[in-house]
């Protein structure tokens, strides 16, 4: 997978960049650690017979397509509603309580929650989805994506850009924080899983009892 996006973003440059970028936050999970470093080494001229990128306009790439790709999410999800979620979801075992949970964390955090999960690994590529049930507009929704967008791209950029011909071992290193910050991520999305199961069974309790008749 990474030689297959290697060769994509030397060959494509920056409007695939943008493309595999928009796909990341767009729910198809795409490793930015690949691809923005790469950009990033790209732009030093270290990669010998690649294509020479210039480093702002990597950045600029990568979070136009995170933009892009959050807001194609979150106005699919504000277009359709719970079902868009609950459709595919159900497959996996998600209910309405899980919904409820999704909006108590943004009552609770709102725009907070939209930029931090801009900066957290598998969060980051499916932040949009919920955030689009929430109670937060589309404008605010647009700044808080970009302004998590942009340092994280920057960051992951001029790794790339000074790591030169050594661009993957920017991925090893994050790696080293990356595993962690994954299996705590996982841990809490299993708990939210589990106490969002409970709730959709007690939600259809309630339901049962409150119907005529019973």
């Amino acid at each position: 997978m990474v030689h297959f996006i290697t060769q994509l973003v030397s060959n494509g440059g920056l409007i695939m960049i943008f493309v595999l970028m928009a796909a990341e936050s767009a729910g198809i999970p795409i490793s930015s650690e690949v691809v923005v470093p790469l950009g990033g080494a790209l732009a030093s001229g270290a990669l010998a017979g690649q294509a020479h990128l210039d480093f702002w306009g990597v950045v600029a790439a990568s979070s136009a397509g995170n933009f892009v790709g959050s807001l194609v999410a979150y106005l699919l999800v504000r277009r359709y509603g719970e079902r868009f979620i609950l459709g595919p979801g159900r497959r996996i075992g998600l209910n309405q309580g899980h919904l409820r949970l999704s909006h108590r964390l943004f009552d609770r955090w709102g725009l907070w929650a939209v930029f931090f999960g801009r900066l957290l690994p598998v969060v980051r590529t499916y932040i949009s989805f919920p955030a689009g049930l929430s109670e937060i507009r589309t404008v605010p929704f647009a700044v808080a994506t970009i302004l998590g967008a942009i340092p994280w791209n920057l960051a992951l950029a001029y790794a790339g850009l000074q790591a030169g011909n050594n661009y993957d071992a920017v991925e090893r290193t994050l790696g080293k924080f990356t595993i962690p910050a994954v299996i705590l991520v996982v841990v809490l999305i299993g708990v939210a899983y589990y106490f969002g199961k409970r709730m959709g069974v007690e939600e259809r309790v309630l339901e049962k009892v409150a119907e005529p008749g019973d």
